[in-house]
């Protein structure tokens, strides 16, 4: 994939993430095949829920959020096999078995910072090991 169209989805998953109401992680997921958009997603409750995000205690706000990546496969309704996903955080590994089990052939993510390394490491790790297990490439830009 030629690198202005990384570039471009990468902006496209920053701007999404600014869509979620999530006062401390805003994180965007788009879904491409061929440069072609096919799904976004974006962190937040399910419709029709209460969106209190920044009301609720850290424990039940986890319990309620729908992640950006479940997000995006959720709303995108068809077959994702061979697409690829770009994403402003690295999946989390409930992420990484549902991208897996989808069929994306490719997640793509900007390196992240060392104040995210230091909290999310040991998950992004389990994530890569689940990925690279399924065959799954991974693309850290």
């Amino acid at each position: 994939m030629q690198r202005k169209w990384i570039e471009r989805f990468f902006q496209m998953a920053e701007l999404v993430a600014s869509w979620s109401k999530d006062p401390s992680t805003q994180v965007g997921a788009v879904i491409t095949e061929n440069n072609r958009v096919v799904s976004l997603g974006f962190n937040g409750y399910p419709h029709g829920v209460g969106d209190s995000a920044d009301q609720d205690d850290r424990e039940l706000k986890l319990l309620k959020t729908i992640h950006a990546e479940e997000n995006a496969i959720l709303y995108a309704k068809r077959d994702l096999s061979g697409c690829e996903i770009f994403v402003t955080h690295f999946p989390c590994p409930n992420c990484a078995a549902k991208i897996i089990q989808t069929g994306l052939s490719v997640v793509h993510c900007k390196a992240q910072n060392e104040d995210y390394m230091s909290r999310w490491g040991e998950k992004i790790k389990i994530s890569e090991d689940m990925f690279n297990d399924a065959g799954v490439e991974v693309n850290w830009v």
